[in-house]
């Protein structure tokens, strides 16, 4: 595995971006993942494409909000909007920094700022992808932070990631080219589709799809991924889901979330933990409705990491995200937040499409 840094550089150039002449890449990350961005930054050269990077250093977030003017919150990196209106690809690399949990709490109105100057970036990004006009990939470099919060050692979260990505073979195109051959039967299937029931023994929840469009997530958009995914008809959601699966929210620990949904709106919800992060979310415009549905595929990651990168794709769940829309499966709620939650499938979960059984206990039957 010598070679996996340089293997995943490549991987996300020739096949999640498939980049060509003349392709103009931004890319953003932070200064922990250097050697990935390095790699990456090669191969796009070398089919062609420019290149501008964006590295965050430590705690560089955490002092603008501490410290800076209010002109200062409500504004983005020089150029990063211009940059978002004007690449052909987009590439974002997560590579955390150790949280610092001796801060101060920081002063709400002042992380809402934030929140509104990210908005502006995050809209132009999904509608760049609802219009096709935008190539991304959301991707992971191991460091020891995220290595701590999947409870793994970081050279343990390095094989957890190659693993993940296929980069432990020879030719990791490959196999997403199969897991994307798979999908695409599931994927036709369900675009035919107008209803669909996820039912568990604990809970049921049911919502239309009729002219939404499924998309085939086979590694191009997230990598890794392995996912279908829509985004139902923003009121048509009816019944309640548990999500048994931890998460995290703006590094605040969420476990046991129970909504319960009538006609497209969230109307009560409970958490074993953290009860008051939800509450905070649902104060947030557009977070009372939900913008996508999914089912994870990807059988090489079979537990939860409190990242979800992963834990969504995982062989044997379901997911929904509340708040923003993919613009791309014709949604139409708008929020600043996109947060996905997972319900485990394999211990009795069925899947009903037009009332007929597609899948069942983790997998599917067509």
């Amino acid at each position: 595995m010598e070679n996996w840094i340089d293997r995943y550089g490549a991987l996300l150039a020739d096949y999640s971006l498939y980049l060509k002449e003349g392709d103009l890449v931004y890319v953003r990350s932070t200064t922990l993942a250097e050697p990935l961005v390095r790699s990456f930054y090669r191969h796009a050269l070398q089919r062609g494409a420019r290149v501008e990077v964006e590295l965050a250093f430590d705690g560089e977030e955490e002092d603008l909000i501490r410290l800076g003017s209010e002109s200062a919150l409500g504004a983005l990196r020089y150029g990063s909007i211009d940059l978002m209106n004007e690449c052909t690809a987009y590439l974002l690399i997560r590579a955390p920094f150790e949280a610092k949990n001796d801060l101060p709490a920081a002063d709400p109105s002042r992380i809402s700022l934030r929140q509104k100057a990210h908005a502006a970036f995050s809209e132009i990004y999904f509608r760049r992808l609802g219009d096709g006009s935008l190539k991304r990939s959301l991707c992971q470099y191991p460091t020891l932070e995220s290595a701590e919060r999947a409870g793994m050692s970081l050279e343990e979260y390095a094989g957890f990631i190659c693993h993940a990505c296929f980069l432990d073979r020879e030719d990791p195109a490959s196999h997403w080219k199969a897991l994307s051959a798979r999908q695409q039967v599931y994927v036709d299937h369900l675009d035919r589709c107008s209803q669909i029931r996820y039912e568990h023994p604990d809970w049921s929840i049911s919502f239309g799809v009729k002219g939404r469009k499924w998309i085939n997530s086979d590694g191009k958009s997230n990598m890794p991924s392995g996912e279908v995914f829509t985004s139902p008809i923003e009121d048509s959601v009816n019944g309640e889901i548990c999500f048994d699966f931890p998460t995290l929210m703006q590094g605040r620990d969420v476990q046991g979330i129970h909504l319960k949904v009538q006609d497209g709106w969230i109307t009560d919800w409970s958490a074993r933990v953290g009860k008051d992060v939800l509450d905070e979310v649902f104060a947030i415009e557009g977070t009372r409705r939900f913008g996508e549905a999914a089912i994870g595929t990807n059988t090489n990651i079979d537990h939860a990491t409190r990242n979800i990168l992963f834990d969504e794709k995982i062989g044997g769940t379901v997911h929904m995200a509340i708040g923003q829309s993919y613009y791309q499966c014709g949604g139409k709620n708008q929020s600043s937040i996109h947060w996905d939650l997972i319900a485990n499938m394999k211990n009795g979960g069925r899947i009903y499409a037009d009332d007929r059984l597609i899948y069942e206990n983790g997998e599917f039957l067509i």
